[in-house]
């Protein structure tokens, strides 16, 4: 079949969240079907500037095509717009202009989609949030599935996203968690239903059946005298000899950093026997404490290393909807200690018995305490943590799944039909406006 996967930025530069998700969906999905990404020009989700270039790309075997934005984002002037929406009674037409500005406004996607998609067996939009897939599912929604990747934020609230969930054909969840939230605010009109994740590889260094008696607990010393392991080896090459807690991703207040380095803080000033390491891109300011080491962007071999190496890998954030940074620890054998805020997460710990969860400072103090002194804690939840990867998030597990989605969509008949009627109403350039409600009134 020919597939579409439809996502707001595709890169390899682009790491976690829903462009992540999408990515590594698409080059397994391109083992099996001709796969190709719609997206757009932006590499950054702050300004949506056009960097990649438009056309035709080849990015590790997937055709990507990337159509350039009408405008950038001014995130001052839209943060002011949203505190005003979420919190006034406004119109249908004060969303719509909430959505444009919000980006990535991409009429040029749009007008592809209503051209092409019956060229295409099945359309999958990969996030609820953003215009590509709000304005992109009333194109085909017949032979469209829906990757949410949602989580209860004051966006979901708005009126514009009930025809996102009611419309698409097929829906794939990443959570049970996450699907009740989902069902418990929106009514689905979706046939084909499955709480599908992502997948999640064990490292190669890492695939060999669990032996109890041999391999040490995460980010244990006695790793350092033994012959090199992958995690050992990053150890002795970023000089990080003495325990250390690991955080991958947006190093950003939205994620939960500041927190994270806040309560780091208070256990370094009380212990003193930790580190804290960052990798990925960094959109706030970190503090220059000797405690703290920034890794940056690391390739995808060190950055799994670095997992491995880890004594224990903090995910600080409250809104999840599936957390693949808690997934890829767990797969490396190395326990989590998780925002009890986020319900994914919480959840993830409760039945995978690999994690910890904090839901203030001194908690995450004590969590954080509990995991570095007992290297037999971290030994067993590392062997939960890898069992739970593979009963829940092998790949051919996911990808069953998601065949079952195409299947339920694919065919190459019109979208006509009463599933059609959100459909964008007008052709060309414009065709990405939503119509003007009746009785709305201009701003």
């Amino acid at each position: 079949m020919k597939v579409a996967l439809i996502v707001q930025r595709y890169g390899t530069e682009i790491l976690g969240g829903s462009e992540y998700h999408c990515r590594l969906v698409a080059e397994r999905l391109a083992a099996r079907h001709e796969v190709e990404v719609l997206s757009t020009c932006a590499r950054d989700y702050i300004t949506w500037a056009n960097e990649y270039p438009e056309g035709t790309d080849r990015v590790r075997g997937v055709t990507v095509r990337r159509f350039a934005n009408d405008r950038t984002r001014d995130i001052e002037s839209f943060n002011a717009y949203s505190d005003w929406i979420f919190s006034h009674a406004h119109t249908a037409e004060d969303e719509q202009e909430w959505l444009r500005q919000q980006g990535p406004w991409c009429p040029a996607l749009i007008e592809h989609l209503e051209e092409r998609h019956a060229s295409y067996d099945a359309l999958v939009f990969f996030t609820y949030l953003y215009a590509p897939t709000v304005l992109g599912l009333r194109v085909d929604p017949a032979r469209s599935v829906l990757v949410p990747t949602a989580h209860d934020e004051p966006a979901i609230r708005l009126d514009l996203y009930r025809d996102v969930f009611r419309l698409p054909r097929a829906v794939a969840f990443n959570t049970g968690v996450e699907r009740a939230f989902l069902r418990s605010r929106f009514d689905f009109e979706a046939g084909a239903q499955e709480v599908a994740g992502c997948g999640v590889d064990l490292p190669p260094f890492l695939e060999a059946p669990d032996d109890p008696g041999e391999a040490p607990a995460a980010g244990d010393d006695e790793s350092l005298s033994a012959p090199l392991s992958a995690g050992a080896a990053f150890r002795r090459r970023h000089r990080l000899m003495t325990p250390f807690a690991l955080y991958g991703g947006r190093i950003d207040p939205g994620k939960g950093c500041e927190e994270l380095i806040e309560y780091f803080g208070a256990y370094a000033a009380a212990r003193g026997d930790a580190m804290l390491a960052l990798m990925g891109v960094k959109l706030m300011p970190i503090p220059p404490e000797p405690y703290i080491r920034f890794a940056g962007m690391l390739p995808e071999a060190e950055r799994l290393e670095a997992l491995e190496a880890a004594t224990v890998v903090v995910v600080p954030s409250p809104h999840e909807s599936l957390s693949l940074l808690a997934l890829e620890a767990f797969a490396c054998g190395t326990p989590v200690l998780a925002n009890a805020r986020s319900d994914v997460l919480t959840d993830h710990c409760q039945r995978s018995n690999a994690g910890l969860y904090y839901a203030d400072q001194d908690e995450f103090v004590e969590c954080l305490r509990v995991l570095v002194d007992n290297a037999e804690v971290r030994r067993t939840m590392g062997r939960n943590g890898r069992d739970y990867v593979r009963k829940n998030y092998a790949w051919d597990v996911v990808l069953d799944k998601y065949e079952r989605l195409i299947a339920a969509v694919g065919g190459r008949t019109t979208g006509a039909g009463p599933r059609s009627k959100g459909r964008a109403a007008s052709r060309g350039r414009g065709a990405s406006r939503a119509r003007r409600p009746p009785g709305s009134r201009r701003r």
